[in-house]
């Protein structure tokens, strides 16, 4: 049975549209997620809601719990996540406004307890990770998107954080290939690989990085503003692609379908 996750991000620590049935609260051998795990409807579909940085947004980016956020999600029975991420433009197609479905990732993240293969559980593995995100998400949402708002495939570079990068680190990400920058892609998308989950993520683009777009200045105003107009119509795409999903045949009926395989 599939089981679909969103995981939220910065403008997303409530989904006011889901209508809550039960609140779980899990502890996990990595220690208590971010916040209880909401589960309810969202428009019709079944759905867990968990934000990342908790319910008052006060976790920041290098102090997530990512491996207790996704061994509680696994807990849960949670077989598909769609993570939503706020991030920002690096190449020219990425401007503030748009929504980008990213197909690769680099890790520039440092000191984050990155695996579920640390000794704790008695087991070792090396997952393949050479492509991040699950394909038969990534379709899922790029269907529901509008062309004119959608990147369709890129980068994310995800960077440590708090704070925001500098020009000179943002032209040393454009030279490696970068699309957009975040500070929680890494090691969410490793973690649920780790875990057997399948996963994407949907990134809204509410800024210029810097030194790009002729921004002298990352305003947090403009950010906001972005966060209140895109991040409704974000929601709104991802739970219509939770309904198609549901709507399609179970990955685990199908080994053409299953996460492991779904990666390439």
């Amino acid at each position: 049975m599939r089981r679909f996750a969103i995981i939220g991000g910065s403008g997303l620590d409530r989904l006011g549209t889901l209508e809550i049935s039960a609140r779980h609260t899990l502890m996990t051998p990595y220690g208590a997620p971010s916040a209880a795990l909401c589960e309810g409807l969202l428009a019709g579909s079944p759905v867990f809601f968990l934000p990342r940085h908790g319910d008052g947004h006060a976790l920041p980016p290098h102090r997530i719990n990512y491996r207790a956020n996704i061994a509680a999600l696994r807990e849960a029975g949670v077989t598909d996540i769609l993570a939503v991420t706020a991030v920002g433009g690096i190449s020219a197609d990425a401007a503030p406004g748009s929504i980008v479905v990213p197909d690769q990732i680099i890790d520039y993240t440092w000191g984050r307890d990155h695996t579920l293969y640390d000794g704790l559980n008695g087991t070792l593995d090396h997952v393949d990770f050479s492509q991040p995100y699950t394909e038969r998400l990534r379709r899922l949402l790029i269907d529901q998107m509008a062309d004119g708002e959608l990147v369709g495939a890129g980068v994310y570079g995800a960077t440590q954080g708090p704070r925001l990068e500098s020009a000179a680190e943002i032209t040393r990400m454009a030279r490696d290939g970068c699309t957009i920058v975040g500070m929680t892609g890494m090691p969410e998308a490793a973690l649920a690989r780790e875990a057997g989950m399948a996963y994407a993520t949907v990134s809204l683009v509410v800024n210029w990085a810097a030194g790009v777009g002729g921004t002298a200045v990352i305003s947090m105003d403009d950010i906001y503003r972005h966060l209140e107009v895109g991040m409704a119509a974000v929601v709104r795409r991802v739970g219509r692609a939770i309904a198609v999903g549901l709507s399609q045949p179970d990955p685990a009926l199908d080994p053409a379908l299953d996460p492991a395989s779904d990666s390439a």
